[in-house]
């Protein structure tokens, strides 16, 4: 094996790291600030036909004012259901119904909710950074290993250097989207 032969894959390093950043918005979607938004109801899961199935796909779900999130239930008989899941949810929120459609107020968060709420999400940007560093790790293994295989030192050098400047991006991302979520659960 050559020198030349011997190459670290950052593509597939990024894309991992891309990957901890999905999963952190998908966690940040499911925190809920003040305002209402489809995108809170994403992790709740209904028993639907015999499987735990998305509420998106048993009902179609709005937004028809700030503090107000409406599903139109498909299915007359997945109303209780569904309305069952969201209170078990641990979301906070009651359902109201009125026929096929169940109506959820949204309520104006308390201070100490909306610090405990920065704190849950700063959590989640934790474990976000944990992955990416994990990733890292699995590259600089790699380099190791190409080293071990004949790669040069001035190489070996560079390609640290990369998977370094890839962190760092992605580290500065997830600060950012914390930042952003954090202002966005504490405006009144």
């Amino acid at each position: 094996m050559s020198e030349d032969d011997i190459e670290i894959d950052l593509d597939d390093l990024s894309r991992r790291m891309d990957g901890a950043l999905a999963s952190l918005r998908t966690e940040f979607a499911s925190l809920r600030t003040g305002r209402a938004s489809a995108s809170m109801l994403e992790p709740v899961q209904v028993e639907a036909y015999g499987q735990m199935t998305p509420i998106n796909q048993v009902g179609t779900v709005n937004v028809p004012e700030p503090r107000m999130v409406t599903i139109n239930v498909w299915d007359k008989s997945m109303v209780n259901k569904v309305e069952k899941a969201i209170r078990e949810s641990g979301l906070g929120i009651n359902p109201q119904m009125n026929g096929t459609i169940i109506m959820l107020p949204i309520p104006e968060l308390n201070e100490e909710r909306r610090r405990e709420l920065t704190k849950v999400a700063g959590n989640y940007a934790e474990h976000a950074r944990v992955a990416i560093r994990n990733v890292r790790r699995d590259g600089m293994d790699q380099i190791k290993k190409a080293k071990a295989d004949g790669m040069s030192e001035d190489d070996q050098k560079l390609w640290e250097s990369e998977v370094q400047d890839l962190t760092d991006a992605h580290i500065a991302k997830v600060d950012a989207f914390l930042a952003t979520k954090q202002e966005e659960i504490m405006q009144v």
